[in-house]
């Protein structure tokens, strides 16, 4: 028997100042049996830090991810069905990145863990002439800090100020700058 993915509810509310955005989300996200409550967090941050001001271009959503190996983590599709943001969390292939970065308006990467930083050294040269693309790393104790919020309904606020990633719920508040890889 297969196993099923377990449902999380999050209540997001969203202060970006560095981009003037300002938004409550109600989101349903789906944890695939063998997606760490790390990685779950990671794909809530990387939608707080990549959703855009409306609609206009199609929402912002969670794809199928682990579930579909031609799916993202994140994306945004506009009415045509063109890709307007790919995103994924953890540390995709150079071939993959540029797969993506051909088909996509806009492809954004949030790694995170411990061999992050080897990750980049030999994937960061094979994809600099991709434009397009958008890569950020977490420091590991930050993405263990932030899985430790994880709950099955789950209230964050999530602020962002001069690169700085503030999140809290009733009982944590963690705050922490990604970095800029590219």
């Amino acid at each position: 028997m297969a196993l099923k993915s377990t449902i999380y509810k999050a209540r997001l509310g969203l202060a970006d100042l560095d981009r003037s955005l300002y938004a409550d989300h109600a989101l349903t996200l789906a944890r695939h049996p063998s997606e760490t409550e790390e990685r779950l967090m990671m794909r809530l941050l990387a939608y707080a830090l990549c959703v855009p001001a409306d609609d206009a271009r199609g929402a912002l959503t969670f794809a199928a991810g682990l579930s579909d190996t031609d799916a993202p983590d994140l994306w945004q599709q506009d009415l045509t069905g063109a890709l307007v943001q790919w995103i994924e969390v953890g540390l995709p292939d150079e071939r993959r990145i540029a797969k993506v970065c051909a088909r996509a308006e806009q492809v954004s990467v949030l790694a995170y863990g411990s061999t992050a930083t080897a990750w980049w050294a030999q994937t960061g040269p094979k994809v600099a002439r991709w434009a397009n693309l958008r890569v950020w790393q977490l420091n590991p104790e930050d993405s263990r800090a932030l899985a430790a919020m994880a709950a099955r309904n789950m209230a964050l606020q999530v602020t962002v100020q001069d690169g700085t990633v503030g999140v809290a719920d009733d009982n944590h508040h963690l705050s922490f700058e990604p970095r800029r890889l590219r």
